[in-house]
């Protein structure tokens, strides 16, 4: 079995509130530092047999991400731990 891990963010240009609400929270909790958080999401594709990157970018495309204010990039998970 092999794993692709499609990572959603939305576009640099894209308002990200959830994002900014961590941000603005950090330094209440005495965390220092950050600049900026931006939320994304993380889904992880199961294939029987080899990863196929193709299959993924076309699920990605078409189902996962919103081409509009989202970007998204693939990688094939090691199953090492």
């Amino acid at each position: 079995m092999a794993r692709v891990v499609v990572d959603v963010m939305l576009k640099p240009e894209i308002l990200d509130p959830a994002g900014q609400a961590v941000a603005n929270a950090l330094p209440t909790l005495g965390l220092t530092g950050v600049e900026s958080v931006r939320i994304g999401k993380r889904v992880e594709i199961e294939f029987a047999g080899d990863a196929d990157l193709d299959r993924a970018r076309e699920i990605a495309d078409k189902l996962l991400a919103n081409p509009v204010i989202e970007d998204f990039t693939l990688h094939v998970e090691d199953g090492r731990a």
